[in-house]
C-alpha cells in the first residue's frame, strides 16, 4: 500500500514538472514572439533632435536584451527590457548630482512600432519619484546589414585633399557660439584649447564643407598627453583619436570606432609622435590600419556613435573634427570616394 501511494506521489510530480515545463516553454513562446517585432537595431531622433540608437536582442527563456546610445557617449546597456501590454519598455538608470550628490534618475522609455518606425515616450523621475521629464520622439527601423564586402574588388574614384595647407578653406565651424580654436599653417591643422587667459576652452567641432558617402580616409594625426579628439566619417560614426599608448585595447582607444569595435591590437605611438590613419568605410562596414598595423578588419558597423550629426546612416555626410576636448594637430588628410 505505502509503495503504491509512494509511485502515485512520483507519478504526479513528474506530471506536474512536464506540465510547469509546458506552461514555461508556452510563456517563452509567447514573450518571444511580442517581442519579436522589436528585435533588431533603430536609429532614433531623440528629443530636441540628437542622435540616438537602439538595439534590441532576444535572450533565452524569452527575455530580452536592450542597449543604448543617448547622444554623446557610449553605447551602454539598458537597466530592463521588456515587452508590456504590446509595448516596449527599455529603463535606462543615469545619475545626476543633486544638491552635491549623485542621485539616481530612472528613465522609461516606452515604444509601439507601426511598420518600420517606433513612436516613443521618454518619462524621467527622481529618487522620490516625482516626474521630472517627459518628451516623445521616434526611432526608425535599421535595415539588415550587407554582406561584407570585398575590399579588393574596390573602384575608387579621384582623391580629395582636404587640407589646403594655408587656410581653413573648405571647413566651416559646427557651433557658432562656441570658441573656434582651430587654424592651418605650413600644411598642418592645429587645434589649440588654451584661451588668452590660460585656461582651456570649450572649443567648436569643424567639419568640412563637402560631404561623402562609402570613401578611404587616410591621415596623419598627433596628440599630446592627455589628448583627445575623434574623427567623424559621414559625420556619423566616430574612430577615435586619443593618447592610449601603453592601455590595453579597448573600444575607447585610439583607432576604435568609439564604444563600438576594439582594435584587435594596440598599435598606438606615445604622445607627440605623428601617426597615421589609413580608413576604409563601405557598405556599412569598417576598416582601419594604425600605424601600419591592421587594427579592425572590415568590421560590421551597428549603428551611429555618441556625438553623431545624425541617426540616419543612409546619406553622405562630412568629415568632422572634434574640437572640444583636447590640442589636436592633422596633416596631409585625404579622402578618396569608393565608386558604387
Amino acid at each position: 500500500m505505502k509503495h503504491s501511494s509512494f509511485t502515485s506521489a512520483v507519478r504526479g510530480l513528474a506530471t506536474a514538472g512536464l506540465l510547469c515545463g509546458a506552461v514555461t516553454l508556452f510563456a517563452a513562446d509567447a514573450c518571444c514572439e511580442a517581442a519579436k517585432p522589436y528585435v533588431g537595431r533603430w536609429a532614433l531622433t531623440l528629443p530636441g533632435g540628437g542622435a540616438g540608437w537602439l538595439g534590441v536582442e532576444p535572450q533565452a527563456g524569452g527575455a530580452l536584451k536592450g542597449s543604448i546610445l543617448w547622444g554623446g557617449g557610449s553605447v551602454v546597456p539598458a537597466a530592463e527590457t521588456k515587452v508590456e501590454n504590446g509595448a516596449l519598455v527599455v529603463v535606462r538608470k543615469h545619475n545626476r548630482k543633486k544638491d552635491g550628490k549623485d542621485v539616481t534618475f530612472i528613465e522609461t522609455l516606452t515604444a509601439k512600432r507601426d511598420g518600420d518606425t517606433l513612436a516613443l515616450t521618454t518619462r524621467t523621475v527622481n529618487d522620490e519619484g516625482k516626474e521630472v521629464g517627459k518628451a516623445d520622439f521616434s526611432g526608425k527601423k535599421i535595415p539588415d546589414l550587407p554582406p561584407r564586402p570585398d575590399l579588393s574588388k574596390l573602384a575608387f574614384g579621384a582623391p580629395v585633399r582636404l587640407l589646403n595647407g594655408n587656410d581653413l578653406a573648405g571647413w566651416k565651424v559646427m557651433n557658432e557660439k562656441a570658441p573656434n580654436c582651430w587654424s592651418m599653417a605650413d600644411g598642418m591643422l592645429s587645434n589649440r584649447v588654451k584661451g588668452p587667459d590660460g585656461k582651456n576652452r570649450h572649443g567648436t567641432n569643424i567639419r568640412t564643407v563637402a560631404e561623402f558617402e562609402d570613401f578611404n580616409l587616410k591621415t596623419e594625426v598627433r596628440v599630446p598627453k592627455g589628448g583627445n579628439s575623434g574623427i567623424y566619417l559621414r559625420g556619423i560614426y566616430e574612430v577615435q583619436v586619443a593618447e592610449t599608448h601603453g592601455r590595453n585595447v579597448d573600444s575607447h582607444n585610439m583607432g576604435a570606432l568609439y564604444s563600438r569595435i576594439t582594435p584587435a591590437v594596440a598599435a598606438e605611438r606615445p604622445a607627440g609622435e605623428w601617426q597615421t590613419l589609413d580608413i576604409t568605410l563601405v557598405d556599412r562596414h569598417l576598416t582601419v590600419i594604425l600605424n601600419g598595423t591592421p587594427i579592425i578588419d572590415n568590421q560590421p558597423v551597428l549603428g551611429c556613435t555618441g556625438g553623431a550629426m545624425t541617426s540616419d546612416e543612409f546619406k553622405p555626410g562630412p568629415i568632422y573634427l572634434q574640437g572640444d576636448h583636447t590640442d589636436v594637430d592633422y596633416r596631409n588628410m585625404v579622402v578618396t570616394p569608393i565608386k558604387k
